[in-house]
Formats: structure tokens, C-alpha cells, sequence
């Protein structure tokens, strides 16, 4: 005799002692358990469970519903065909939304996306209210197949409502490629600090407007990186080098960089830097965040004086993406595994090489190559692109010590 399928959704107040009284029930009608979820919000608990029976399934409801009335609990059940492809749905993609605040018409922007292209919302959980909200969807294609879409609509089509919806929208594919990032690499001017430390250096050269202009030429991708940054630098000709140790102690980190870097070597990561800024100025930065490895550019020295030249190869657009690889080939970490953030045109072949490319606050030039792109001004929320929560990361910081939250202005 063939099974039958009832699912049973228990509603009402968390408290301890409802899931040991529908399981009482269920057990007395020696039913299998299919599936299982839960979830609570503010308080409400949602249980949901999928069953089996082989014989008497109006028996087993009445049995459940008696019981959760007992306990003051809402339950609905129903009957469900055993064969239904939609228990058996994996999801493909996680999407997560990032908003401060998410609004409902963001959201049900995003929702008439995923729908639009066929992908069904599998589960929904948040993963972040501070300091920005973070909720990630689970999706999947819709059963029966549908409209075949060409690679890459989802994310095309989500990129373009993030534009006008005014929240940010990340989608990687689900599973273990998403959970097996092992090596992180940061951009560190604009991204995981706040400003430009060649900038910085042109200020006690009294040439800061001359060279941002350049900087920011060559970070829309104007300019050629390595010609542009020799111009920048030959302004800094006989500057004393203790500029360098004084711009390296003005740094201002980017709000949520200790707790991103603190979080990622708690997991394991291999954290370091690929910057086209300074060695002698971020140095200090490696050893104050405890990371693994640092490529950057030497400024030449002479007679304790800046010479207005580079030593060495130069740190450019193509120079990031080699530094990448030669880091994840001494940690023996495959490209698809490493990360990579950043903000600027120079940053693109070294995204474009990562696993994940991640543009933060960038410019248009990065976040049309980058596989997801941020624009709130928080670094930790790459954390929750990687599918970690702000309730994981600060139950890891409180079994540690504590680290409260800052209030945000």
C-alpha cells in the first residue's frame, strides 16, 4: 500500500515543550519524519514538519491537532502526494539582500525578479541587522522547468533592480563552492582603509589636488595604472622618508575591517593584502591586523629623502592579479577558493581571477566585471556575502572577551 504525505504547520508563542508534544503525537502513529523546519520571529514560532504514514492519515491529524490544542498551538495539516518534486527541491543559488533599511518594495522588487526569471524562494532567513540588514533567499528553479533563461539572467536581472531599489544584491551558486573559501585578499586604499595614502603623502607635498585628480582618472580606468601612479609619486621627490611612518600612523580603518579579518582567521582564512599603495606605509597595518601576507609597491630612498621614484616591479592592475595567484599557489589554496575585494579599475583582472569577486563602494568600471557588487560603507558586510551572520560573528566575539556594537551615526 502505497504511503501518504501529511504536512502539519504548528503555529503560535516559542516556548520549551511544543516540538516534545507534536513528536509525542507523531510517534504514537509510528509515522517516518521527511522533513523538518523551524523558525521563530519575535517571539512567534513557525513548525513545520513532513511526514509519512501508511495507514489512517485523517487519524494522525485529528491526533495532532488535539495535541497542539492542549498546548494552546495552531496547527494546520494536509495531505500531500508522495511523489511532489517540490520536497525534493535543492536550492541553486543563495541571494542576499542588503539594505539599511530593506523596504518592502525593495524587497518585493526582488521577489518580482526572481520571479520573473523563474527562480522559486526556497527559505528565507536573515543574516544580519547591524549595521546594515541582511536577509538571505535560497532559490531554485521553478518545478517543471519553465522558460529556459541564458547564464547569467538571474544576476543581471538583480543587478539592475538593486540599481533602482536602493539595496544591494549578491547572488552566488549554493553549496560547497560557497562554503570553501580558504584565502581573502583586500585592496587596501579606499577599501580596508578610509582615503588614499598617496594622497595623503601629496598633502605635505602641497600637490594633494594635482594627484587626486590622477588617482581618480585611474581608478575610473582612464589612465594606465603604472603611468599614472609613476606621475603621482614623482611628486613626492625630496620629501623626508618619516613622511611615510607619520601618513602609516593617520590610517583610519574602514568600519568593520577588524571584526572582517578578526572573523575569517577564527574560520581558518589566509587574510592578506594586495595593494598598488605602499609597503613602508601599510606595513605597520599586516601587523596590527595579524595578516599573512602583503604585496605592495616600493618607494625609492636616498640620503633619508623620497627620490620621486619606484624600486622594483610595479604593483598595477595586471601585478594584483599575479600577487593573487602566487599567494594562493604558497597556500596551496585553488583560485576558485580565494576572494578578492576591492574598489578601483586596477582591481579588476585580480577580481576577475578570484572565486569571488567582491567591488566595494567602487567605481563603474569594477562593479561591471565584479561578481557582486556593495555600497554601504561597512567591510563586515562581506561576511554575510560569505554566508556568515552578525549572530555568529558576535557570539565568537562574546565567548572571547565581548565586543559591543558602536553605535551607528
Amino acid at each position: 500500500m502505497a504511503g501518504t504525505s501529511v504536512l502539519i504547520t504548528v503555529t503560535g508563542p516559542d516556548r520549551p515543550g511544543v516540538s516534545s508534544v507534536l513528536f509525542a503525537a507523531l510517534t504514537r502513529h509510528g509515522v517516518d519524519l521527511l522533513d523538518v523546519e523551524q523558525v521563530v520571529i519575535r517571539g512567534r514560532l513557525t513548525l513545520g514538519a513532513l511526514v509519512g504514514t501508511h495507514h489512517d492519515p485523517e487519524g494522525l491529524q485529528e491526533a495532532v491537532e488535539q495535541a497542539m490544542a492542549s498546548i494552546s498551538m495552531q496547527v494546520h495539516t494536509s495531505l500531500e502526494a508522495h511523489d511532489d518534486p517540490v520536497a525534493r527541491r535543492h536550492s541553486t543559488h543563495a541571494v542576499l539582500v542588503i539594505g539599511r533599511p530593506i523596504t518592502a518594495r525593495a524587497f518585493g522588487s526582488v521577489a518580482l525578479a526572481l520571479a520573473d526569471v523563474g527562480a522559486n524562494i526556497d527559505s528565507i532567513r536573515r543574516v544580519a541587522d547591524y549595521p546594515v540588514t541582511g536577509l538571505e533567499l535560497m532559490v531554485s528553479p521553478e518545478p517543471g522547468g519553465g522558460v529556459r533563461h541564458p547564464p547569467g539572467t538571474l544576476r543581471a536581472r538583480l543587478v539592475e533592480v538593486a540599481r533602482t531599489a536602493g539595496v544591494d544584491v549578491a547572488v552566488e551558486r549554493a553549496g560547497l563552492a560557497r562554503r570553501s573559501k580558504r584565502l581573502i585578499v583586500f585592496d587596501v586604499d579606499s577599501t580596508l582603509v578610509q582615503g588614499e595614502v598617496i594622497e595623503m603623502l601629496a598633502a605635505r607635498a602641497g600637490a594633494e589636488a594635482e594627484v587626486r585628480a590622477v588617482t581618480e582618472a585611474a581608478m575610473r580606468g582612464e589612465l594606465d595604472f603604472a603611468e599614472s601612479l609613476r606621475r603621482r609619486v614623482a611628486v613626492l621627490a625630496g620629501l623626508p622618508e618619516s613622511v611615510l611612518d607619520d601618513v602609516a600612523g593617520q590610517l583610519e580603518l574602514t568600519p568593520g575591517a577588524r571584526t572582517t579579518i578578526r572573523t575569517l582567521k577564527r574560520l581558518g582564512f589566509r587574510c592578506g593584502l594586495v595593494s598598488g599603495g605602499f609597503t613602508r606605509a601599510i606595513s605597520g597595518l599586516v601587523e596590527q591586523l595579524g595578516l599573512d601576507f602583503c604585496a605592495a609597491n616600493e618607494l625609492e630612498v636616498l640620503d633619508g629623502r623620497l627620490t620621486g621614484n619606484i624600486v622594483g616591479e610595479i604593483v598595477d592592475r595586471p601585478g594584483k592579479a599575479v600577487a593573487l595567484r602566487r599567494f594562493a599557489d604558497s597556500y596551496g589554496v585553488p583560485l576558485e577558493q580565494c576572494v578578492a575585494v576591492g574598489d578601483g579599475a586596477n582591481d579588476i583582472d585580480m577580481l576577475s581571477i578570484a572565486g569571488l569577486g567582491i567591488a566595494f563602494n567602487a567605481k563603474p568600471a569594477l562593479t561591471e566585471v565584479a561578481d557582486t557588487a556593495l555600497s554601504h560603507p561597512y567591510l563586515d558586510v562581506v561576511l554575510f556575502v560569505l554566508g556568515i551572520t552578525r549572530d555568529e560573528v558576535e557570539r565568537a566575539d562574546a565567548a572571547e572577551g565581548g565586543v559591543r556594537r558602536v553605535p551607528i551615526t
